[in-house]
């Protein structure tokens, strides 16, 4: 939805942070998912966002997108180094610069580091959270506006209002979903 409103000239600024559902879910005394090389397959899609965003920004948002796609859509598998790979040749990146850039460790460097700030300075527990005035909040929606760009600039600023206009509202959460 961000990306679209980017796209269609909408003046945001939103940075994209990696995060890990299954670092959350790890007990003490577990290893970390980034120095657990069994946990490889599962980093995989945020470190090759995180060197896509660091160092092919221009690509980013579609590659951000196809990947989501790919997920939610339709139902691929993330852990899958071709299926990930395919996003990259549709978006014009060489697989194998961005894969290189993987293995150097860095993305997975700088994904510990956004995960472990998000999770100690704003107590993000879940995607998506939205951060934006000091003030964290987990946001889930039910669709996605697809094209309709004005729908997705109401939702975008709909939910921002939330996050900074009114810091009164703790949780707010139906108890059945309409449909």
């Amino acid at each position: 939805m961000l990306l679209g409103q980017q796209a269609a000239g909408d003046a945001w600024h939103v940075r994209w942070l990696g995060f890990s559902l299954n670092q959350t879910r790890l007990s003490e005394g577990e290893t970390a998912v980034w120095d657990d090389p069994e946990m490889a397959a599962t980093r995989m899609a945020v470190e090759v966002g995180i060197a896509v965003r660091d160092g092919w920004p221009d690509a980013f948002p579609d590659v951000h997108r196809d990947l989501f796609a790919a997920r939610h859509d339709r139902g691929q598998d993330l852990r899958d180094h071709n299926v990930v790979a395919d996003v990259l040749v549709k978006r014009g990146l060489d697989p194998d610069q961005v894969f290189d850039e993987v293995l150097s460790c860095r993305p997975r460097d700088v994904f510990r580091i956004e995960h472990q700030t998000a999770a100690s300075v704003h107590k993000v527990f879940g995607v998506p959270t939205v951060i934006a005035a000091g003030q964290a909040v987990f946001i889930r929606l039910i669709d996605r506006p697809g094209t309709d760009a004005g729908k997705a600039r109401d939702t975008v600023e709909r939910c921002v209002d939330l996050v900074t206009g009114w810091p009164n509202l703790n949780e707010f959460k139906h108890t059945t979903i309409p449909h």
